[in-house]
């Protein structure tokens, strides 16, 4: 117990001591020792890196999670060490109404055809979408993490012990200056024509105490001196450490990309392979919508409507045995010729890949030479290319004038 009181009223003496080196800096009262100059550098290089990681650890989580009453439930997890529960994303819950909603349209319907091959798209999506949380999760916000809850915790509490380092070292250096100061006041020399000898007994005696306590005003700042160059070195290689962390965080934000080019080439993937399928089966869906039209009501081709077509030839009827000649030219387009005038030059907006002999595979940013035949589907048009020739969908291109 005596020892506990001992300590109490030690370290209660240091922390007045430090509080009043402190206020006394603080109104200019008090000298202060400075770190050099690169010390320095390297404490605002670690504040600057602390600052930046915090922000963008914070809008990384906005971006991954949107929503922010689920960031604070997976944070809750997170403190209370559980497990965060999965949860369905945005595309995976579209993806489920869109199927729902096929089932109640009648999924034989063009309507319910589509809404079955979006919603898979959307399934696809959200999938892609939870992968990309967690390799995200895994490869860069939790390094991130650890650096603020690990090295930097690390890093301030060495920076409060070195503070306080320099607090002890700077009331040392005024213990002293006021003891020698006093000191010499004291060995002045005394006036032998004193006619009392006392003065002069008690002027030696005081001298003589004060040089007691220059004494070992000196040894506690040799001390203190030593300790505080001790806490700085172990400072000073903690806070060269930010360059080796910095290195970290660089292979991680690698990952972090590589991550996120993956995940939008998927999803560029997945929407090219539907614009694909609701491409090939538009045509279908078009002559299904204009039989459900009212009688004499007729919506004008998107396509045809800007391209000149070829005259028009008198439709033979259908005999079983005969042939339909316009039938065959539209199902062998590579047996039509081009109209003499009224082609048009078309940009490839997308990759296409051809369904079967009838179409033209087309590349992206080729130029091609398109027109329309009549009888032709609105959403198709023939496009010709050196010597090959085909079907190819108005939406993967873009008409030039």
């Amino acid at each position: 117990m005596e020892f506990n009181v001992k300590k109490l009223a030690s370290d209660a003496g240091v922390f007045f001591s430090r509080a009043m080196q402190f206020t006394e800096e603080k109104l200019g009262q008090a000298e202060k020792t400075e770190l050099d100059a690169h010390f320095e550098n390297l404490l605002a290089r670690a504040d600057c890196t602390k600052n930046w990681t915090e922000k963008i650890l914070r809008q990384t989580e906005v971006l991954l999670q949107p929503n922010p009453s689920a960031r604070v439930e997976e944070f809750l997890y997170e403190k209370l060490d559980r497990k965060v529960p999965s949860r369905v994303t945005n595309g995976e819950l579209l993806a489920q109404y869109m199927t729902e909603a096929a089932s109640d349209f009648g999924p034989g319907t063009p309507y319910g055809k589509t809404l079955i091959k979006v919603g898979e798209t959307q399934r696809r999506l959200g999938a892609a979408e939870r992968e990309f949380i967690r390799s995200a999760s895994i490869s860069f916000l939790t390094p991130l993490r650890n650096f603020l809850e690990g090295d930097w915790r690390t890093i301030s509490k060495e920076r409060r012990i070195l503070q306080n380092r320099r607090l002890d070292l700077d009331a040392c250096k005024a213990r002293l200056k006021k003891a020698k100061a006093a000191e010499a006041k004291a060995a002045a020399v005394p006036d032998f024509q004193e006619t009392r000898p006392r003065n002069y007994v008690l002027s030696a005696s005081a001298s003589a105490l004060w040089s007691d306590e220059v004494e070992k005003a000196e040894h506690e700042l040799r001390l203190t001196q030593s300790e505080f160059d001790r806490q700085a070195e172990v400072t000073r290689l903690l806070l060269e450490g930010i360059s080796s962390t910095h290195v970290n965080h660089l292979r991680c934000l690698h990952e972090f990309v590589e991550s996120q080019t993956n995940y939008y080439a998927q999803c560029y993937q997945f929407m090219l392979d539907l614009q694909k399928q609701l491409g090939r089966f538009s045509g279908t869906f078009v002559g299904n919508a204009e039989s459900a039209s009212p009688a004499g009501v007729t919506s004008p081709p998107a396509a045809a409507a800007t391209l000149p077509a070829v005259p028009t030839i008198p439709v033979v009827p259908t005999i079983v045995g005969v042939p339909n000649t316009v039938a065959e030219a539209v199902l062998n387009p590579n047996e039509v010729k081009p109209p003499a005038s009224g082609t048009r030059r078309a940009r490839v907006l997308y990759d296409y890949e051809a369904a079967d002999s009838t179409e033209l595979a087309l590349l992206a940013d080729e130029m091609i030479t398109v027109y329309s035949l009549p009888g032709m589907d609105p959403d198709w048009l023939i496009g010709e290319r050196g010597n090959q020739k085909g079907k190819v969908p108005v939406t993967y291109l873009e008409l030039l004038s």
